[in-house]
This record gives C-alpha cells, sequence and structure tokens, in this order.
C-alpha cells in the first residue's frame, strides 16, 4: 500500500508529527491498553494512565471510563485469532433465513434496513458497488420523511408486481440504532410493524435489530418479540455506529445475505505495520497540513470505490469535528475543475488533495492529478492493490481517524454535538402531540413569524434571492465562512421528486459557492447525514447552511405515517446551529412538483447573479 506525499509545504512537521507514533510507542500502548479493558474490565482503567484513555475511550463525570469503544482497531486483531467468526455470520444468516421460511414458506426477497448516519452509510455505498448484487433487494432506510418508506414499498411493488401483503412475508426489516437516544429507527420500525399488524401477518420472524440493551430501540423490540442481535462478534460494545464497518454485523449480515466471501473481506482489514505506519504517516501530514490553514480534504476516488466516499467523510468528520480551533472537512462528489480552485500560492487556498488509487485500474481524474501535482497542490496519494477488498481501505481510514485523534489531543469516538440537535428535536415533537401538530408549535411559529408565508415566485418562501445573497456576501466578507452546505429534509434516493430536489441543490452548489466563492459546499440529505456534518458544523464552524424543506408533506396513509417527526428534526437542526452561533439560512418551497423546483433553481441562479464580494 504504497504512500507517496506531494508539495508538502511543511514536511518538516509531517515528519516531526509522524516520528512521535514511534517514539512514543502508540500502536503498543493503545493494543495494551484495549487489551487491559476486555481482560481486566473498565474499572482497572484510570483515565491519568494515558491520553489514549481520553481519546478512545468515553469518561463520565466522575472520572470513571463507561465505555472502552476501541473496538474500531480490536476487532481486526481478535478477529485474525477468530476464523471462524465468517462461519458464525453465515450460520446466523441461515438461521434468520429459514425462520421466515418456516413461519411464511417463502424466501427473504427484499432486506429494509433502518438506522441513521453511521448505522446506514456503509451499506448504502456496498449496494451502490454492487457488493449487494445476488441477495436480497436492499433498501436504505435512513430518515423519517413518510415519502421514503412510501417510495420503498412503492418500488417493492411494482418490481414483484404483487401487493404489499404479498411481499410483506418475504422481507426482512433490520433495525440498527447504536445511541442508546436513536430515536428515527424506532419511528420507522414501528410504521413497519404496524403494516404487519394491519395485513394479520406474524412479524416475529421477520424483523431483527442491533442495538444496545436498554436503549430506545430495544425498548420497543423487545417487547414484541424481535430477535436483537448483538452487533459484535465478541460480544462486546465498543464500537459507534460509523465505526461498524468492516467488521460488525452491521457491515457483516448484508453481505453474507450476497453471498459474499467473508473470509476474503474480514482478511482484508488485517493491516500489517508497515500499513500502519503509513495511515499514521498520512495522518501526520492531514494535520500539519491543518495547522497550516488546509483542511479541505478534497478526496478524489477511484470509480470502482467511488460510492465508499460518503462513509469516508463521515467517519473523519463525526469523528473529529468537534473543535473550534482546528477542523478536518472531507470534500466529495465534485468534479474535477481547477477554475474553482484558489491559486496554490493564494494565502486563501485551503484545500489539499487525498488521491486514492487501486493498482491497474485508471484514476478518473487522472489528468486533473498530473495538473494539481504541477501546481504545487499539496497531495498525498495511497495506491490499493487491485484485488484488495474494500474493507482494507476502510481499516485504513480507521486508523488514519485515531491517528489524527491522538496528534490533536481529541476524543475521536463520541458525538456531543449530535446529541444536541436530537434533545431539541424530541421537545419539538412533544409540543407538537400536545399542541396539535408542527404548525402549532412555538418553533414553526419562530420560523414563519406567525403569518402566512409569503413566496417568490409563489414557490419559495423564508428568503429571496437578495436577502441571501446579502447574508452569503456579509458572512463570507467578515470571515465567518469558508465553505457551505445545503441539507434538504426529504427523500433524495427514491422518488422521482427527490431526485429532481439533489439537481437543484447541485446546481445552487456549484452556483453560488463553488465558482462565485471558490469555497466547497456540501449537498446532504437531512437528517440521515446530521450525525455527520453536524459534529464539524456546531464544534468547529465556518460554514454558511442552508436547510430546505417542502411545506406540502407526504403522509403514507396505510402506515399511518405522519411526517410530525421529520419536520420537527427540520426545526430542531436550525434551532441548534442557532444556539451555537453559528450562520443558517431556512427555505420553504411550497411543494415538490415540477414548478417548485425549478422556481426553486432560479432562485439560486439569481442569488448567484447578485452575490458580488467586494
Amino acid at each position: 500500500m504504497p504512500l507517496s506525499i506531494l508539495n508538502d509545504s511543511v514536511r518538516e512537521n509531517t515528519e516531526q508529527y509522524f516520528a512521535r507514533f514511534d517514539a512514543e510507542k502508540v500502536l503498543e500502548r493503545v493494543r495494551a491498553l484495549d487489551a487491559k479493558a476486555r481482560t481486566e474490565g473498565l474499572a482497572s482503567i484510570s483515565p491519568a494512565a494515558d491520553a489514549l484513555v481520553r481519546i478512545g475511550m468515553e469518561v463520565n463525570a466522575d472520572g470513571r471510563v463507561t465505555k472502552n469503544s476501541y473496538g474500531v482497531l480490536d476487532l481486526a486483531w481478535q478477529a485474525q485469532e477468530h476464523p471462524e467468526w465468517a462461519q458464525v455470520v453465515n450460520t446466523e444468516v441461515r438461521d434468520i433465513r429459514d425462520r421466515v421460511q418456516a413461519v411464511h414458506g417463502q424466501k427473504i426477497r427484499f432486506i429494509i434496513w433502518a438506522g441513521m448516519g453511521g448505522s446506514m452509510e456503509d451499506k448504502t455505498a456496498f449496494l451502490a458497488m454492487g457488493l449487494l448484487r445476488g441477495g436480497p433487494m436492499f433498501y436504505s432506510l435512513d430518515s423519517t420523511d413518510p415519502e421514503k418508506l412510501k417510495s420503498i414499498i412503492d418500488d417493492m411493488q411494482q418490481r414483484a408486481q404483487e401487493p404489499m401483503a404479498k411481499l410483506l412475508p418475504a422481507t426482512l426489516v433490520v433495525g440498527m440504532a447504536m445511541g442508546m437516544t436513536s430515536y428515527e429507527p424506532v419511528v420507522n420500525l414501528e410504521k413497519l410493524a404496524g403494516l404487519y399488524d394491519k395485513f394479520k401477518i406474524d412479524s416475529t420472524p421477520n424483523f431483527v435489530y442491533l442495538t444496545l440493551p436498554g436503549s430506545i430501540l430495544d425498548q420497543f423490540a423487545g417487547p414484541r418479540g424481535y430477535k436483537r442481535i448483538p452487533l459484535q462478534l465478541d460480544g462486546d460494545n465498543t464500537t459507534a455506529g460509523r465505526h461498524s464497518s468492516p467488521l460488525t454485523r452491521g457491515a457483516l449480515y448484508p453481505l453474507s445475505f450476497a453471498g459474499r466471501d467473508l473470509k476474503e473481506w474480514i482478511a482484508g482489514s488485517f493491516l500489517s505495520e508497515t500499513e500502519i505506519a503509513d495511515a499514521f504517516k498520512l495522518a501526520s501530514f492531514l494535520h500539519a497540513q491543518g495547522e497550516a490553514g488546509r483542511d479541505k480534504v478534497t478526496l478524489l476516488m477511484p470509480k470502482s470505490w467511488a460510492p465508499i466516499s460518503l462513509w469516508t467523510k463521515q467517519d473523519v468528520e463525526e469523528s473529529l469535528g468537534k473543535s473550534a480551533d482546528l477542523g478536518i472537512k472531507i470534500v466529495i462528489g465534485e468534479k474535477f475543475n481547477g477554475k474553482n480552485y484558489r491559486k496554490a500560492s493564494d494565502p486563501k487556498q485551503d484545500r489539499l488533495f487525498l488521491v486514492i488509487q487501486r493498482r491497474g485500474e485508471a484514476h478518473p481524474d487522472g489528468a486533473g492529478i498530473t495538473a494539481l501535482r504541477g501546481a504545487k497542490y499539496p497531495m498525498a496519494a495511497v495506491t490499493f492493490p487491485a484485488k484488495g477488498t474494500v474493507s482494507r481501505y476502510m481499516q485504513f481510514i480507521h486508523y488514519v481517524v485515531f491517528a489524527l485523534g491522538y496528534l490533536r489531543k481529541m476524543n475521536f469516538v463520541m458525538q456531543p454535538s449530535v446529541e444536541l440537535y436530537k434533545a431539541i428535536t424530541s421537545e419539538i415533537f412533544a409540543e407538537a402531540k400536545e399542541a396539535g401538530g408542527i404548525p402549532k408549535t412555538k418553533a414553526w411559529k419562530a420560523l414563519t413569524g406567525g403569518k402566512p408565508i409569503r413566496r417568490w415566485e409563489g414557490e419559495v418562501g423564508l428568503e429571496t434571492p437578495e436577502t441571501l445573497a446579502n447574508a452569503i456576501r456579509y458572512s463570507a466578507e467578515n470571515n465567518r465562512i469558508n465553505y457551505g452546505e445545503l441539507t434538504f429534509f426529504g427523500d433524495m434516493r427514491y422518488s422521482e421528486e427527490g431526485k429532481l430536489m439533489r439537481r437543484a441543490l447541485e446546481n445552487a452548489a456549484q452556483r453560488i459557492f463553488r465558482v462565485k466563492l471558490k469555497m466547497v459546499a456540501d449537498v446532504y440529505e437531512g437528517p440521515a447525514m446530521n450525525h455527520s456534518y453536524h459534529e464539524m458544523i456546531i464544534g468547529h464552524g465556518g460554514c454558511f447552511s442552508i436547510v430546505l424543506l417542502s411545506e406540502k408533506q407526504t403522509r403514507f396513509s396505510t402506515a399511518g405515517y405522519e411526517p410530525d417527526y421529520h419536520m420537527a428534526q427540520f426545526l430542531a437542526t436550525k434551532q441548534a446551529l442557532e444556539q451555537k452561533g453559528r450562520v443558517v439560512r431556512a427555505i420553504l418551497v411550497r411543494d415538490l412538483s415540477p414548478e417548485s423546483i425549478k422556481a426553486l433553481d432560479r432562485f439560486f441562479s439569481e442569488t448567484a447573479a447578485m452575490l458580488e464580494l467586494r
């Protein structure tokens, strides 16, 4: 796995940081610390004994270690001593198939996986990479927008040309939540369970869930008789959701259902000490560049691994976005265009480039990479074997994240900013139930001024191109922002209207941020990615956030699915950002008709036209 570092203007710092890992015996220490936690218990660990405790474990207000989160590294170490793990997973998956067959007389034809953020992005990537081909049709249910579940059910019926009642017995529903307070999967499982009850179908063999004992998900699913499956094969709880790939059941089950070679997959995560050293050196380079003001890591992936980019972004940003002083942003999904970059010599140039290559595969950005090298942009290139599994890449990135956490003296396993928006969502949702709906809540009235919404061109509410352009201009000229993001709270994966919305937001990101401001910009679906970018937007700052919602919301009447919780998440996102002093603007579109989305596209085009910086 050769690593090349090019155009490193702070090379001495990079080398100095890299030397620390060997001099301070970091790898040996973390292995010893993890082994002690597993064999002697958490009571034997003192937070004062080693800085590694404060980096990769959870410590309560009394100074006691409450959780060892080094499973992100140690599962690969343990797997080398447990060659039977692959067969264990395959046997468990066969048992799940057999239970459905025994009760319903049907094979599993569909899998609906309900989760959020890190509990979903690996599987979504696996699907896009073709790794789940050959197994049941897989759906990612990572939103509380009723439209997403409705679109999934509609797609199932269209593919099979059979009614819902015929398809539910052949569907496996998996709930996954690695936080005690994650409520989103419960919302979706409750609606799905209601469909089985409505059609008088025994759902017991069709539902399984992966979570912590006593979590909100466990409190819902356990009493219904659904099977709880331990996330880790060692029976422990030492991973966060974003660290559940590549080696927990959360990653291995979908691959097993698709007939992938789990032995090969697991073995792919066994990095040599030389490969780990490369991860530490890459982390040293990224850290030194970040100190120099270059913290926008533009990720250039080979075509075959492009879908894993979003997982990478989440793993890094949710883990390391907490610091107000030093951040790191992973830039994905951009089409290479040198005109959108500041010159390498520009003091405001804040990019560096991370090139991932697979031996023997032509890189889609090959010409651009050559141009970037010649223009003296800082760059790191990592080349993976041609036949290697993506599990090797994922474990490599985990080591990079761990090493950055070490250099920055930052806990890389906790996510305090995510908890803030969850708490606000719960408050708004509870008020909506008492008041009779979201429009009657204080949060909605604060958003709209308690008056009928005035819409630009009759379609776009709360902002005009002039007011939005002025806000962006002011924030940029006063150095409050150095990147942007546009997040639509609604399905942009399965519904045709959502796909049109994604296109409009990509156009806006290009026109406003990348071209006019030469800033990076993200386009997301909320609230799925709140678990990623919130940690950095709230923790580190520097972002201009635009959050969007359709006034007309989908109601999935067959499942009794109302949009109140989804709308509460939209409102809570805006409030959480405002509470932390971040720059955020909200936009309401009348509906998701082609007319509304075309008007929104014109709205952003005019915003860009008005955006001239002094």
